[in-house]
């Protein structure tokens, strides 16, 4: 059990935990979640004893293990299957013993306690982990040195994981993985024996893989328990709850002390009535005043619309090919990028999108083929390794200067406003900065003079769900072309039309859903770990082979029939993503108030989408049901 009793902690002067208290229950999978710098890395090093809180206590079950993923990725010679063995700290000092020991006995006790810990398994359970985070099997017994930051990561995740600790805290896990990789985690940890404490802004892997959410919000730890509908949707959902019935009992205190007070303005002078007015007096001083839960200010973002209109195509490629020192990492790529084009681009790591990314954003130089980009066309491109244009020891203010050498100061406070960043940061060094604010300054920067185009990857690591919210809107509201590379579903069914993919070398069109992709990548994780099933009708292999022959002769007819439903899918895919965003802009208050006819051309538009949604769910439904009846007519024959 971990038991947090009353916790205080401060930094500079500024609470961040105050007499906190939270109790986890041996076993128990929670997510912790929290505005961007409110306090939650500086509990897990409270925890860690990597710190010393100011008053309270952390206590842990005094048997558990603690792992946590290192903050140094590993980068030595030793190669990475044993980096992940090196883990597991008792395997290793049994295994460096039963090498020198010599008394009988303790050889024994050795090999006993290696049979208890499953031993003679540790490098299959090493290897599988290892192929769920992304590492082929060609790559186990490489050294670590041999990779970038982010696959070390991966391999210091891996060695936590393999350790299997009882207590196991987690900071934003899937940073460095990709959509597969991301949803391999969510199944393990789900399935995980011991104890969890996640730190996460994926909705997805707070749905999926805890039970319960853990929320910091002024200094306080509230546990909210989840339910069917995942653990964060159940913890959103209470908590909204929560915060209407805390005002309505405000209001009604609020409401008992007006009438107790008029009855004192009223009658306080009054000599046969001044004994009832002094009880009412005394009535309110000893009523308490509740406090009302409210939300903390989510700052929104805001890009400059692009500041040149492009013409289509706005990029053309035709057989292009690129890649690095001569060998292409992709080919025959023949795609088209048009203004207002909102696309995700997805795929295993490793198979190019990052390299297509650099290609469209001038980064990298073809190898092969045409490649047509507008004259005029800016295109802003957002990676983590662009955070290294930052300067650690420069001020925010200080950053933009270059950029606005003819604005006074408070025109630049503004449009450092626009970024998201409040007046107390715009004097606050870089290297002072929380992930996710340096990630704002990043965008902010990079779009400051209104780009034709995005190119996002992975835009929504470090921030916050109400900051990645925040993104959805201002990405929704800007005029331009974007390109997301990212793992949160979320953030790609809120904002794009269109999933191409990165795989075989090549960048094509994917004909379905994120929900579709994310099923094929779930149903392949679950292909890799079980066996085909034996053949128990007792036919030849020869009729075995004509049977398949004969439905697959069947299933290729329906083919006409499959692309009309994924023709139709694609449709309710584009339509769909049409009204989301319309949806969303009618949320923002001012467009009634100064846009009158803008907001009466979009209840106009959003009535016809509505209508061509409808006819076209129908149309995909009957489709639908006429192919299920087909294959359960091949099934049966």
């Amino acid at each position: 059990m971990l038991t947090i009793k009353d916790l205080s902690y401060s930094i500079v002067g500024r609470p961040l935990l105050e007499k906190a208290s939270l109790t986890l229950p041996g076993g128990m999978k929670a997510g912790f979640v929290g505005r961007n710098g409110s306090g939650k890395t500086t509990l897990f090093n409270l925890i860690l004893k990597h710190l010393s809180p100011d008053d309270g206590d952390i206590n842990v079950h005094p048997k558990w293990r603690i792992g946590t993923v290192a903050q140094e990725a590993p980068s030595n010679e030793v190669t990475i299957l044993n980096m992940v063995l090196e883990a597991d700290v008792e395997r290793s000092l049994l295994l460096k013993q039963a090498e020198t020991e010599t008394d009988p006995s303790r050889i024994s006790e050795i090999h006993m306690r290696l049979a208890d810990i499953e031993a003679h398994t540790a490098e299959a359970r090493a290897s599988n982990i290892l192929r769920g985070l992304g590492f082929g099997s060609d790559q186990h017994n490489d050294p670590c040195s041999s990779l970038s930051g982010g696959w070390r990561m991966r391999v210091a995740l891996a060695g936590v994981l393999f350790s299997q600790p009882d207590l196991l805290l987690l900071d934003e896990p899937t940073n460095y993985l990709d959509l597969e990789g991301a949803l391999w985690l969510e199944k393990y940890l789900s399935t995980y024996p011991h104890t969890i404490f996640l730190i996460s802004h994926d909705r997805g892997l707070l749905n999926r893989a805890v039970e319960a959410i853990v929320h910091l919000e002024h200094g306080k730890l509230t546990l909210y328990k989840g339910d069917h509908k995942g653990a964060y949707n159940t913890f959103e959902e209470t908590r909204r709850a929560r915060m209407e019935l805390s005002v309505k009992a405000k209001d009604k205190q609020q409401a008992q002390i007006d009438h107790m007070q008029k009855f004192i303005d009223r009658f306080g002078a009054s000599a046969t009535k001044a004994k009832q007015a002094q009880s009412r007096a005394k009535r309110i001083a000893k009523l308490q005043p509740l406090d009302v839960m409210v939300d903390e200010t989510s700052l929104p973002f805001s890009f400059p619309q692009p500041k040149n209109a492009m013409a289509s195509p706005m990029l053309n490629l035709e057989d292009v090919s690129v890649g690095y020192d001569g060998k292409a990492i992709l080919s025959r790529i023949t795609q088209r990028i048009d203004p207002e084009d909102r696309i995700a681009l997805v795929g295993v790591n490793g198979n190019g999108k990052s390299t297509f990314a650099k290609l469209l954003s001038g980064d990298l130089a073809k190898m092969d083929g045409v490649f047509h980009r507008g004259k005029k066309l800016e295109i802003a491109y957002f990676a983590q390794h662009q955070m290294d244009i930052l300067k650690p020891q420069q001020t925010v203010l200080e950053h933009i200067e270059p950029l606005t050498p003819h604005m006074s100061e408070s025109q630049r406070r503004s449009r450092v406003a626009q970024m998201g960043l409040t007046t107390g940061k715009m004097l606050t060094l870089a290297g002072n900065l929380s992930g996710g604010e340096r990630a704002r300054l990043l965008l902010g920067l990079i779009t400051f003079n209104g780009p034709g185009m995005m190119i996002l990857d992975e835009p929504t690591n470090h921030l916050d769900i109400d900051s990645r919210d925040a993104l959805v809107r201002a990405l929704n509201n800007y005029k331009g072309a974007v390109l997301i590379i990212s793992h949160d579903r979320h953030l790609i069914d809120a904002t794009v039309d269109q999933i191409w993919i990165a795989e075989e070398g090549e960048i094509r069109v994917l004909d379905d859903d994120m929900e579709g992709y994310e099923r094929s990548l779930l149903a392949k994780l679950s292909g890799n770990e079980r066996k085909k099933k034996k053949d128990s009708g007792g036919r030849s292999a020869v009729n075995r082979k004509k049977e398949r022959q004969e439905a697959a002769a069947k299933r290729a007819g329906l083919s006409p029939l499959r692309k009309e439903i994924q023709q139709a899918e694609k449709k309710i895919t584009l339509v769909q993503g049409k009204l989301d965003r319309l949806e969303i802009a009618f949320e923002n208050t001012d467009l009634y108030e100064g846009e009158p006819e803008k907001a009466q051309d979009m209840v106009r538009q959003r009535g016809e989408l509505q209508t061509e949604l409808a006819a076209v769910e129908a149309s995909w439904m009957e489709k639908s049901d006429a192919l299920e009846k087909a294959l359960r007519e091949i099934k049966g024959s």
